[in-house]
């Protein structure tokens, strides 16, 4: 009998979890934008999720379940707008050069995002925010604008710093996790961040997996590198527990 009502309570936890995942409109400069919250337990710890520049698609919900299964609520951003999820090459390259040229609304949206998870129960003051690919580009630019978070995380994300930025008043620790065999964020960039990080003094973790390329933890994609994946997200989990729970 105990070891059924344990079941019971199993399934029931895991369906509170997911059963919370919701998708949100919220506006920002009169714009509709479309993120995805899925909430845990009361004031559990937030992680700001960003898109890449697929924009806001199932991968990312798939990547805020795993996190709200491990207890933590999860705001996945949207930084292109409602409903535009491009899908050809040049139209990816149009919205995401769109906001590289435009640092000062790139920053306005990722401020939203959050404004937009504190409205719907998220604790901001106790946050990480974490991003893939373009997405990890726009968490540097985070960490850079002054963002009061505990870290910051890319997964084989833009690693350059725009003309006339630093990291001079970053907050909080950076991980990088990143592929020694990407060959569109090369490992000069990865050298050349690590020495722009240390010569600023910010604590940072900089890791490399061996014959994974760009994109590596695409779920079904012929970049997806499983083992690559994996120990990334050990990593990236590991990494939470530790800032979360000093």
């Amino acid at each position: 009998m105990k070891s059924i009502l344990s079941i019971f309570l199993l399934i029931t936890f895991s369906f509170s979890v997911y059963a919370a995942g919701k998708t949100v409109t919220y506006q920002v400069d009169g714009k509709p934008y479309e993120g995805y919250y899925i909430g845990a337990a009361a004031r559990s710890p937030l992680v700001l999720l960003i898109h890449d520049w697929d924009g806001l698609t199932d991968y990312e919900q798939k990547r805020a379940n795993m996190l709200a299964k491990l207890g933590y609520a999860v705001f996945a951003a949207d930084l292109f707008g409602a409903g535009v999820r491009p899908t050809a090459v040049k139209d990816k390259r149009q919205h995401t050069g769109e906001l590289y040229k435009d640092r000062k609304k790139m920053r306005a949206l990722l401020q939203a995002a959050l404004d937009t998870a504190k409205r719907n129960g998220a604790d901001i003051n106790n946050a990480v925010a974490m991003g893939y690919c373009f997405g990890g580009a726009a968490v540097l630019e985070l960490a850079r604008s002054g963002a009061d978070l505990k870290g910051f995380v890319t997964f084989h994300g833009g690693l350059s710093t725009p003309k006339g930025q630093s990291y001079t008043d970053t907050k909080g620790k950076l991980l990088i996790l990143h592929g020694t065999a990407d060959d569109a964020i090369t490992m000069e960039d990865f050298a050349k961040l690590a020495k722009e990080l240390e010569t600023n003094g910010i604590k940072h973790e900089m890791i490399t997996y061996s014959g994974a390329p760009h994109a590596f933890t695409v779920f079904g994609s012929n970049r997806y590198r499983k083992e690559a994946d994996q120990q990334s997200w050990k990593r990236f989990t590991g990494f939470l527990a530790e800032v979360f729970n000093p």
